[in-house]
């Protein structure tokens, strides 16, 4: 068992393919938890193990990677590169105290990695940066470690300093600080000298974090213009100011292939990055509502907040951080979502898929309970005597929605089924079944996310399904007032059916609901069949008289008719008001609306003409721009939803990942007459 001061708890983040996953098994190996690296192309890395992540070479969900490195346990957590699977960032992040933003010599400052640098910004969490790649061909360090002190200024330090040979490539590192030079041989590290030519360099980069660390106490600051030296332990406290504080971001580099420059990462992980009391800071909410500050300690209750939850074949798994106390698996916590009381049971030290079991869990530390069938991913599980909700964890609001359906009729149940437990897994999608278009609503991040979830519905659930683009829920309205007759009359032997209305329909103003009165005079309709007159124009107008669409915006009026004093009955009057509606229908100027969204799309000022011409072909309406807080441009501007089915992937696109949009219904408007015929054609062929 480690104590709180002994945990690192630090997410990996970067953009897909920017070394992530390489650089877990590299720290892996380094450390002795493995004997043998495994390589994403083979699918045998500890941390992608998923059949989805084996197939496709990239990561879905995060993956816990716990190292035991000078007595330190640090719990590595491996994250998704792909923007579709984001969510599974949201939950790395919450258990993070801290971060290593990934990023190859060979790409530079990605969009990956501006997002992720925005992530520990919005979370003002401490990180580091590792440059991955520095020995592969067409990777430039000195490109990619200039274009991080452009963007981000002279608060990127870096601590280890490459090594060139004589064709250009990289063969070892400087750890600045020490003034050590080490190479990799047979993936290990062996110390060298440090090259003549590069004693001046370390120099000038010692003397560049002498300063820093200077700035982040007055008595260093007047002792560093005197000229003083600073102690190893005087340096490395002021570098883990600087780190607490977001005054300086160490920048290292290294080689996850030959595992050159990992030694050193893990070095710094221990030294610079805080432990989970000095880490990420919690709001919590106490059970009258008020909102106070969560302070993380070994001495405290027993709490733990459950980051991420795994439900597949071989079972359930609970992802938690303990935040405060100590859990055992005997011990029994409250979930302050259901308050419900919850035994434990067993719990385990997760490494990828591989789950040892443990019979403690200390405080700051990361693990996992089997079985919680009650348990969701955001709960929070705290001691009776005092119980807090953790906020939830910030999931994208899904934008890319597709139907989805099985392939084989009678299967709709198992395709729910399916969906929702793996909805346990992946919080970040929605799926809502459409009462209106009859279509089950697949909702998330985007087409790839969407491609994963059919592929586990077939491999875990053993049915197929197929998505297909989400149905525009239309409407349709009059615009003329019209009157008409309908008379249902039917003899067959004994007593009849007869019906006799007069009914005028009449086009309102935005009123969805049907509007029923009556005007009759003289009892030529008694009373007691105006509710059947009511009920056979309700049922009529859910299908509209062009498309089959529900018809809104309507009142109806019985203003006349006759009756049977034997043959008259309910019946007879609501297939009387059906047949006047169907006549009135045609004759009163029908056409279709669609809805229309309130969209507001995010994007750098580069791709404002981009954006705005595309929404022009989607006969979107500008309504204004403003610039937000970050430098960027907000386009607002009015959308027919249905031509939005595919912009998270076109925005994507557009603006090379650098775009988001967020879009709400606001109404519902006519649509013009040039496209009216090709929709109404559309459905009929659906019928």
């Amino acid at each position: 068992m480690y104590t709180v001061n002994a945990i690192r708890n630090i997410c990996l983040l970067g953009h897909s393919g920017s070394g992530k996953s390489a650089l877990a098994e590299s720290l892996l190996y380094i450390t002795g938890a493995i004997d043998r690296m495994g390589k994403n192309a083979d699918g045998n890395t500890v941390s992608d193990y998923d059949p989805e992540e084996i197939r496709r070479n990239i990561s879905i969900s995060t993956s816990v990677i716990p190292l035991e490195y000078k007595n330190v346990k640090i719990n590595v957590l491996d994250t998704p590169g792909a923007f579709d699977f984001s969510g599974a960032v949201m939950e790395a992040l919450r258990a993070a105290d801290a971060a290593i933003l990934v990023m190859s010599a060979k790409d530079g400052i990605t969009v990956g990695f501006e997002k992720a640098w925005k992530y520990c910004e919005e979370r003002n969490m401490p990180r580091m940066i590792f440059i991955t790649k520095v020995d592969e061909d067409n990777s430039d360090y000195n490109a990619t470690f200039e274009a991080l002190r452009e963007k981000y200024g002279n608060k990127i330090a870096p601590v280890v300093a490459p090594i060139w040979n004589a064709s250009h490539k990289i063969t070892g590192v400087i750890d600045i600080l020490n003034k050590r030079a080490w190479e990799s041989v047979g993936l290990k590290r062996a110390e060298i000298d440090i090259p003549a030519d590069k004693e001046s360099v370390v120099e000038e980069f010692h003397d560049a974090l002498k300063e820093a660390v200077a700035e982040t106490d007055e008595e260093l600051m007047d002792r560093f213009f005197e000229g003083d030296d600073f102690t190893y332990a005087e340096m490395i406290k002021g570098l883990y100011t600087g780190v607490r504080e977001l005054s300086l971001f160490p920048v290292l580099c290294g080689s996850s292939v030959t595992t050159l420059g990992t030694t050193l990462l893990l070095d710094y992980i221990t030294d610079l990055l805080p432990n989970p009391v000095q880490g990420n800071y919690h709001k919590a909410t106490t059970a009258d509502g008020k909102v106070e500050e969560f302070v993380v300690s070994p001495q405290a209750a027993p709490a733990a907040f459950v980051f991420k939850t795994v439900s597949d074949q071989f079972g359930k798994y609970s992802f938690v951080k303990v935040l405060s106390g100590e859990i055992t698996p005997d011990t029994t916590l409250v979930n302050a979502r259901t308050g419900e009381t919850e035994k434990l049971g067993r719990m385990y030290i997760m490494c990828g898929k591989k789950a040892t079991e443990v019979k403690v869990l200390s405080c700051g530390d990361i693990g996992a309970f089997g079985k919680m069938d009650k348990v969701k991913t955001g709960d929070t599980l705290c001691d009776p005597r005092k119980v807090v909700s953790l906020k939830q964890i910030p999931y994208a609001a899904p934008c890319y929605s597709m139907a989805i359906a099985p392939k084989t009729r009678g299967q709709e149940e198992k395709v729910g089924t399916g969906l929702n437990r793996l909805n346990e897994e992946d919080p970040s999608f929605t799926l809502v079944n459409n009462a209106e278009t009859h279509q089950l609503v697949l909702s998330g991040s985007g087409d790839q996310q969407l491609d994963v979830l059919v592929s586990k519905l077939k491999s875990r659930f053993g049915v197929d399904a197929v998505l297909s683009p989400a149905k525009v829920a239309y409407r349709e309205k009059i615009k003329n007032k019209v009157e008409a007759h309908g008379r249902h009359k039917k003899q067959t032997g004994g007593s009849g059916q007869f019906g006799d209305v007069w009914v005028r329909f009449e086009p309102q103003e935005e009123q969805d609901e049907l509007i029923f009165a009556e005007e009759v005079f003289g009892g030529s309709v008694p009373r007691n069949f105006y509710p059947a007159v009511e009920k056979g124009i309700q049922e009529a107008v859910l299908k509209g008289p062009l498309a089959g669409y529900p018809m809104v915006n309507l009142k109806a009026v019985l203003y006349d008719g006759s009756y049977h004093p034997v043959d008259s009955n309910e019946m007879a009057f609501k297939l009387a008001a059906i047949l006047a509606y169907k006549e009135a229908m045609p004759k009163a100027n029908p056409t279709l609306l669609e809805p229309i969204g309130a969209l507001a799309v995010t994007v750098p000022e580069d791709y404002v003409g981009d954006v705005m011409g595309d929404l022009s072909k989607r006969r979107g309406r500008p309504m204004g721009m403003n610039p937000d807080s970050d430098g960027n441009t907000v386009i607002e501007a009015e959308v027919p939803m249905a031509e939005m089915s595919s912009y998270a992937i076109d925005l994507r696109a557009m603006t090379q990942a650098r775009g988001s949009f967020t879009m709400r219904f606001e109404r519902y408007e006519e649509v013009p007459k040039q496209y009216q015929a090709k929709i109404i054609e559309d459905a009929k062929n659906e019928d």
